[in-house]
């Protein structure tokens, strides 16, 4: 009787992947900052609803929000070492998971309800807790974009994927206090968690190891990624610029809704209003100015302006407000709703801009932990802004603390590189 022997046959590889598969690692790097964003952006929308239904002070307010934010800050510049040490697959499909695990605890056992009000030392842990799982989300998909896509497009895909924060704000903005007034904090939370274990899906099936990472490693790498890269002075520089740049952004993202509240006596629909418009402008020009740089190859010239127009836009609020205390003026409620997108928007247009011409400043095989230091920088100010907006709120007033924010926002330009100075040298 004859047996047929079974043949082996090889195992096929895996298909490569094709030039478009990087739009689908683009897509994954903002599905997962988007869901981040519409939590940490969408409770200062929600910030009177959380300071009634956790019954804190404004100046406990302020700590709270600011919890995420060191979280975040503590947190990055780990993640980014581990990022370029294990990739960004396996970086970024953790982050998601305890991304969604903090938030079904907060769920749980952070929520108040009938007759109950968590703690406030609870509730400034669950939110430290939230931004040091999030952490890891922004430098992980900074690493994969900046894998996938070449110099002649990187600031355009860093931008569309920096858009996924005000674009998950606006939609927190939107969701979030809506979901908290008809139906209180646990639905909210829980709703996001849902949010991040769909990101996690995506991210299973798409994000892989861009093609040119491998090469990328074995090609010399260029003078500025000579020295070590937390070493290095003009990175230093330059992310403390990006933090410093982020104090009006923080300090408006944090308190618009509480100061249109209470100034203008604007109600829930027009304090969301305000955000999802601030957001969704602000997501705009991230894709404009990202093309626009990339174009031009002014990104420089770009971060410098922006400092000088968030500057004055500050101050333009702070005249505006003062202004406002007088008798008479009918239409001041709208100036300032206007003044305030405007200003968010001036102040959240840069971020990809800048992120792109950090990483490209650190090269290759810094990615991760440039970006992760920048945000390090960048979260920073979203840990002090609100504590010390809050103090001078406690002492002075919105004139004086929209002053202040200008000040600081100005000396950023004693730390962005000048533009005629070439990459790889001093400033």
């Amino acid at each position: 009787m004859h047996t047929e022997v079974p043949v082996r046959r090889p195992l096929q590889k895996m298909r490569p992947l094709g030039p478009s598969h990087r739009w689908r690692v683009l897509g994954v790097g903002f599905a997962a900052n988007a869901v981040f964003s519409a939590a940490i952006s969408g409770l200062p929308a929600a910030a009177v609803l959380v300071r009634q239904g956790y019954q804190l002070s404004t100046a406990q307010l302020g700590v709270v929000l600011s919890a995420i934010g060191l979280g975040i800050a503590l947190s990055e510049l780990p993640w980014g070492l581990v990022t370029d040490r294990l990739g960004d697959r396996r970086v970024l499909l953790s982050g998601l998971a305890l991304t969604c695990l903090v938030l079904a605890v907060l769920a749980w056992l952070v929520s108040p309800g009938p007759g109950t009000v968590p703690g406030y030392p609870a509730l400034v842990a669950g939110m430290a807790l939230l931004g040091l799982a999030g952490g890891s989300l922004n430098g992980s998909s900074g690493r994969a974009v900046m894998g996938w896509f070449t110099e002649a497009d990187r600031g355009l895909a860093m931008s569309i994927r920096q858009t996924a924060l005000p674009v998950g704000g606006a939609v927190g903005a939107l969701m979030l206090p809506a979901v908290v007034e008809r139906h209180g904090f646990a639905p909210a939370y829980v709703l996001l968690a849902l949010m991040c274990l769909a990101v996690i899906a995506l991210a299973w099936a798409w994000l892989h190891e861009a093609p040119a990472a491998a090469q990328a490693l074995t090609q010399p790498a260029p003078a500025s990624a000579r020295v070590p890269l937390l070493r290095d002075g003009m990175v230093w520089r330059f992310v403390l610029g990006i933090g410093v740049l982020c104090v009006p952004q923080i300090a408006i993202l944090s308190f618009v809704a509480v100061f249109l509240h209470d100034v203008a006596a604007m109600d829930l629909a027009w304090t969301s209003a305000a955000m999802v418009a601030y957001q969704c402008g602000a997501a705009a020009m991230r894709v404009w100015s990202g093309h626009w740089t990339d174009r031009r190859r002014n990104r420089r010239a770009f971060l410098r302006g922006c400092a000088v127009l968030s500057v004055l836009s500050l101050v333009a609020l702070a005249a505006v407000t003062w202004a406002a205390g007088g008798p008479g003026w009918a239409h001041a409620p709208v100036a300032l709703w206007g003044i305030a997108v405007a200003a968010g928007v001036i102040a959240s247009c840069w971020h990809g801009v800048a992120f792109t011409e950090l990483a490209v400043l650190a090269g290759p095989e810094r990615v991760g932990t440039a970006l992760g230091l920048g945000n390090t920088f960048a979260f920073g100010a979203y840990f002090l802004t609100p504590l010390l907006v809050a103090a001078v709120l406690r002492q002075g007033s919105w004139v004086v603390a929209w002053c202040g924010v200008a000040a600081v926002t100005l000396s950023a330009l004693l730390w962005l590189p000048h533009p005629k100075v070439p990459p790889g040298r001093a400033f």
